[in-house]
């Protein structure tokens, strides 16, 4: 049966936004209160994708060991959510493929492992009107890979898993597009590379927002059911 993709779910860092240098600062900020070893942009590149807890456990020697290892996650949040636009933007292009996503109808969402407040923010302030429900990361569900905030946002959007189709730049994403049910088209521009994306499962890969674009408007899949 022929399922045409009338909804997109992206994910955020690395994908929608360039937040790599904020969230930097952000963690050695936290890493200087604490006289802990900083971390360059490419570290930090490499620890991002699996929400601020993971982010710690690679970021704080001894990872949750370390009895600062709760209040440094506590003081991330506090000191990135006032300087998380310093350096943020989109991506090259990236507005202009909301703005033609929304034109065409499609229903739009993100869901991130970052967490909830600062997802919510940083979609408001840069993609308003276009997303129409952003997720991040609570208490109250599981994050990715797990597909929970994919069906939230399914369910936020009404559409069925039939109808949609995930954008990401990792391999957190592509387990998670798996395990949601849903085909998954991977971007080489944020945190990961092509290589790592190909090694790591992803069926498409694409370069840029008109590529992307093309791939969205194109896509359709069989299914037996």
């Amino acid at each position: 049966m022929n399922r045409q993709i009338t909804a997109v779910i992206f994910d955020l860092d690395g994908t929608l936004l360039n937040t790599l240098e904020d969230l930097t600062s952000s963690v050695n900020h936290v890493m200087a209160l604490h006289s802990f070893p900083s971390h360059t942009k490419e570290e930090v590149r490499n620890m991002v994708g699996n929400g601020v807890y993971v982010l710690f456990e690679q970021a704080v020697p001894q990872g949750k060991k370390n009895p600062d290892y709760d209040i440094c996650i506590q003081e991330f949040q506090t000191y990135y959510a006032t300087h998380m636009q310093e350096k943020t933007a989109p991506f090259p292009g990236i507005l202009s493929l909301l703005a033609k996503l929304a034109e065409e109808k499609y229903a739009l969402a993100v869901v991130s492992n970052k967490f909830d407040a600062a997802v919510k923010s940083l979609c408001r302030d840069y993609f308003t009107p276009y997303i129409q429900t952003a997720i991040g990361e609570s208490p109250k569900t599981a994050r990715k890979p797990a597909p929970d905030t994919v069906f939230a946002a399914m369910e936020q959007l009404h559409v069925t898993k039939e109808q949609c189709i995930y954008v990401g730049d990792s391999e957190v994403d592509i387990a998670t597009a798996q395990n949601a049910g849903i085909p998954c088209i991977s971007v080489d521009w944020g945190f990961k590379t092509r290589n790592f994306l190909s090694q790591h499962g992803a069926a498409s890969i694409v370069s840029s927002t008109e590529e992307l674009l093309k791939c969205i408007q194109s896509f359709s899949f069989n299914t037996t059911s």
